[in-house]
């Protein structure tokens, strides 16, 4: 198991590879997204954190994940083409990525470790679950799908 969350690789919605450890020093909210649900709305709450403080170390990493209700049923190209025209999503967007159970990515198996939900429960309960990582990357809180962005939004500027 990795020692940090800059241990990490993962792929972008492209087929690139991406390592975690690119964002290190910068301030990381990880969410898991979908495109059918309905918080698919935070999208536009989420490029407006990311746009009023990326110049200050904000990073916005998505992933979109097909686990619940089957709300993210599109291929990498229809991901993209959503996000970009549905949103204006300028942060990065990963794969389609498992979050829960034997398949989930290695990053979500650690995460969920560093910071469990309620009564210690180390599975994501749904879309749009969001976990905030400091400069030295320490998971330091997880938030909800309820949690929307503007809510979260004085946590993450104590962090920049």
């Amino acid at each position: 198991m990795a020692a940090e969350i800059y241990d990490f690789d993962a792929t972008r919605l492209d087929g690139s590879a991406a390592a975690i450890s690119d964002y290190k020093g910068k301030v990381l909210l990880i969410v898991n997204v979908a495109s059918k649900c309905g918080f698919t709305p935070q999208y536009e709450g989420l490029e407006t954190l990311y746009r009023k403080h990326k110049d200050a170390g904000l990073e916005i990493l998505a992933f979109p994940c097909n686990q619940f209700g089957a709300q993210e049923p599109g291929d990498a190209k229809e991901i993209a083409n959503f996000c970009s025209t549905t949103y204006e999503v300028s942060f990065p967007v990963f794969a389609k990525t498992d979050v829960n159970g034997e398949a989930a990515h290695s990053l979500y198996k650690w995460i969920k470790g560093k910071k469990p939900g309620l009564a210690g429960s180390r599975s994501i309960k749904w879309n749009f679950t969001k976990f905030l990582v400091d400069r030295d990357g320490s998971v330091v809180a997880r938030f909800g799908p309820q949690d929307t962005p503007a809510a979260i939004e004085k946590h993450i500027v104590k962090l920049l």
